[in-house]
């Protein structure tokens, strides 16, 4: 009986271990997947380590930690806080926390200094009525939307060092050396952090969304480009297919205003890097933005229709299916052309051909649906429906025409690449064939 319970308690007891072991297992490899999906990550987590690592050898020279103290712990919390993933966030809050701490504890001395006028019975209540209204003042400031953006883990520190040098004084008669302890530590670690992070492998948040602002209209111009043959079954196969990815990549535009808004901010702090000058245009780029995620909201009521239950008929879509193919192929065509001018920083036109087309397109378009109506009177609640699309891709035309023209914008004041046109060997040789026509000019 007893042999027969210890069996049970080991297979038990293994049983246990293989779980454990599993979700190890399990941990690692999302570990694993997490670095891969972005090796920036693991370089970074290194960069922080490094500079933890720098700003603790405070502690280990004897004329600094004797100059400083205790006071040094101040640089490995500012390094702590102020390291971010791209050196746009680590120079902002580095700058924020420096200039707030400098400012606020030259504020708080000089508060605690007049408080000390007024006697040891004046000088508490004084001390409490600048807190009250300092911390009044600074927190109302941070609901102010440009203060809020940019400053407002400044305003927050302010905050705290105001209070922490004015307070502190009144018990510690030191706050001058104090204040000067804090200002050097949090120096020191706001330079560390800022220094790692520009000069090793930096992740430049401008670059982030200049890419950002290129692939959202390459996802437009995917599915543009793909819903012609979707919607009007022009390349359907016998067997099932599942919807294209390029499809579905759009939606991801919709809910891209919070991020872009973020790295612009963010942008704003980065020093000029390659071709990317001081004062680089970032509003631009939010316009830009603006006008790929008002194409986008468009794109989904177009995507409605192609994922709606209740179909037209065929033969009542083939009557708007040329012009609405040339609409949507040529439309993702500009879209994409415009992406890659951007994407490469180069100014380029190649775009109006494509927007020409699908104007030329649209006037067909229209010219159909008018003679269709008149046709085909009884199926006109079904043209109706089609023309909704016909309306929706010439809606299309006119958002793809406002972005062309904020890009376009965007390469004159980021003062992209000229790109010189090239003739394409097609094209020269059609210019030196046929005949030639000899003019002599008398006199």
């Amino acid at each position: 009986m007893a042999s027969s319970n210890n069996d049970h308690d080991q297979v038990k007891a293994a049983g246990l271990f293989e779980r454990l072991w599993g979700k190890i297992v399990k941990f690692g490899l999302m570990l694993k997947k997490l670095g891969q999906d972005d090796p920036r990550r693991t370089v970074h987590s290194l960069k922080v380590a490094l500079a933890l690592t720098l700003v603790s050898m405070l502690f280990y020279f004897e004329p600094l930690y004797e100059g400083l103290g205790l006071a040094a712990m101040w640089a490995i919390l500012t390094v702590v806080v102020v390291f971010e993933f791209s050196v746009g966030a680590t120079i902002g809050r580095g700058l924020n926390r420096m200039m707030s701490t400098v400012v606020a504890s030259a504020l708080g001395i000089g508060a605690h200094r007049l408080a000390t006028l007024t006697g040891n019975q004046g000088e508490p209540i004084l001390i409490a009525l600048f807190v009250f209204v300092e911390a009044g003042i600074v927190t109302f400031f941070r609901f102010i939307p440009q203060m809020k953006a940019r400053y407002d883990y400044g305003l927050l520190i302010f905050n705290v060092t105001f209070c922490l040098v004015s307070v502190s004084g009144y018990r510690d008669k030191e706050v001058i050396q104090m204040g000067f302890e804090r200002v050097c530590t949090i120096t020191i670690g706001g330079c560390i952090a800022v220094a790692v992070c520009v000069f090793i492998r930096p992740v430049w948040i401008g670059v982030e969304l200049h890419n950002r602002i290129s692939t959202n209209m390459e996802k437009l111009a995917n599915f543009l480009e793909e819903f012609g043959d979707e919607y009007f079954k022009v390349s359907e196969n016998e067997q099932t297919r599942e919807k294209s990815s390029f499809l579905e990549g759009y939606k991801s535009v919709l809910t891209s205003k919070g991020s872009e808004n973020t790295m612009a901010n963010l942008a704003r702090w980065e020093p000029g890097h390659g071709n990317f000058r001081f004062r680089h245009p970032w509003e631009q780029y939010l316009k830009v933005g603006t006008l790929t995620r008002q194409c986008a909201f468009k794109i989904e009521a177009l995507n409605n229709y192609l994922t709606s239950e209740t179909q037209t008929p065929q033969e009542v879509k083939s009557i708007i299916q040329g012009p609405s193919v040339v609409i949507s192929s040529e439309c993702g065509k500009a879209l994409k052309e415009l992406a890659t001018s951007v994407k490469k920083m180069t100014k380029s036109s190649s775009n109006e051909p494509h927007i020409a087309k699908s104007k030329d397109a649209a006037e067909e378009l229209k010219a159909v649906i008018r003679s269709s109506l008149c046709k085909h009177p009884a199926d006109s609640l079904h043209i109706i429906q089609e023309g909704a699309v016909a309306s929706l891709l010439l809606e299309i035309i006119t958002c793809i025409e406002k972005i062309a023209d904020a890009a376009h914008k965007l390469a004159s004041q980021a003062h992209f690449k000229d790109v010189k046109p090239t003739v394409k060997p097609d094209q020269e040789n059609s210019v030196n064939d046929g005949p030639h026509h000899v003019i002599t000019i008398e006199g």
